[in-house]
């Protein structure tokens, strides 16, 4: 019988166990996929929106080309957490234990454990979650790490789907409609990909204009005067993570207000103040390359293992994933800068 540090125990527990939700992640890249090799393969659809030719019905049909798409691989960057717990740990209070202690060191052991994994699971979710939020902004991903050369991965995304207003042109100056920006950005990636807005997601600063522009505040004044109960909130946004404020002209609304910090210890926002994202059909996937090591050597999202150092005496706990995140309609996303 597997001991409760055996590697396919604790990748069971690593699997169980609930992280806190991750919208960007949990919302736009719900599935999972993965690959027996080291090299992630995808491929990425190219819209056809070509009308059907006509012609005679005594001639030969048209030939029509299958709509084509390309295939790319790419090599993630490897995820590897490794805390240790030394001996005495198990000698002292865990978080939440009873202050004269109600546990034995050998459940201390297993508590600390399993919040180590925990903990790991956390923080590779939450990287995952920064790629989605740089594939939705910007169409690619930059990865760079110790060991690890600096690589953009392009998902090829129309360049007229990056917008970064400026002069005039920004939200909250004289003149400036932002629904009527939305209605605009939404027709252009209809024709760019063929997919209509499912979702506008909004950093807390432009939501800040967004909410108080004169076009908005006249939109919802009409559906009182037409006994149309107002369907978009204009309360302040003072929530972490996500949340949706309602509809507006058929835009549904999230604010997403959501830090990680880096690797120089600075908190920073998952997506910047005034960001405005528009989302789609992307169809994202989260993939996961081969976990290499000899105790595993398959595909799983995370793998974890545990083992003992004798001099000094340590249990070390490692985890380790190999995660990209594809949009395989990378033109069904949009992202601008309103200020």
């Amino acid at each position: 019988m597997p001991g409760i540090y055996d590697s396919g125990v604790l990748t069971g527990t690593v699997n169980s166990l609930q992280v806190p939700e991750q919208f960007l992640l949990d919302t736009f890249f719900p599935t999972e996929v993965t690959e027996e090799s080291e090299e992630i393969h995808f491929d990425v659809e190219k819209d056809v929106m070509k009308l059907a030719p006509f012609v005679s019905p005594l001639v030969e049909g048209a030939t029509i080309t299958e709509k084509g798409y390309t295939t790319n691989s790419f090599r993630p960057a490897y995820i590897k957490q490794k805390t240790p717990i030394n001996a005495s740990s198990a000698l002292k209070r865990v978080f939440g234990e009873k202050l004269l202690g109600q546990y034995s060191p050998q459940q201390r052991m297993q508590l600390r454990t399993n919040a180590i994994l925990m903990d790991h699971k956390t923080m590779i979710s939450r990287r995952k979650e920064w790629m989605a939020s740089s594939v939705l902004r910007l169409g690619s991903i930059t990865i760079s790490g110790d060991s690890y050369p600096t690589q953009v991965v392009n998902f090829g995304r129309d360049g007229a789907l990056t917008v970064a207003l400026s002069g005039g042109t920004r939200w909250g100056e004289t003149g400036v409609s932002p629904l009527a920006d939305l209605q605009t950005w939404a027709s252009l990636m209809l024709t760019k990909s063929g997919s209509a807005v499912y979702a506008v997601v909004m950093g807390i600063s432009a939501w800040n204009i967004f909410k108080e522009d004169p076009t908005v505040q006249k939109r919802l004044e009409v559906q009182r005067a037409l006994a149309q109960p107002p369907t978009m909130k204009q309360d302040a946004m003072n929530m972490l993570g996500a949340v949706n404020m309602g509809t507006v002209d058929g835009f549904s609304i999230w604010v997403y207000n959501t830090t990680y910090v880096d690797d120089a210890g600075n908190p920073q926002p998952m997506i910047p103040a005034y960001s405005v994202m528009m989302i789609g059909d992307l169809r994202g996937i989260q993939q996961f390359g081969a976990i290499q090591d000899f105790e595993s050597l398959q595909a799983v999202p995370i793998f974890s293992k545990s083992w003992e150092e004798n001099d000094p005496s340590l249990r070390v706990v490692l985890s380790q994933s190999a995660p990209l995140l594809v949009p395989y309609r990378v033109n069904a996303t949009f992202c601008a800068t309103v200020r």
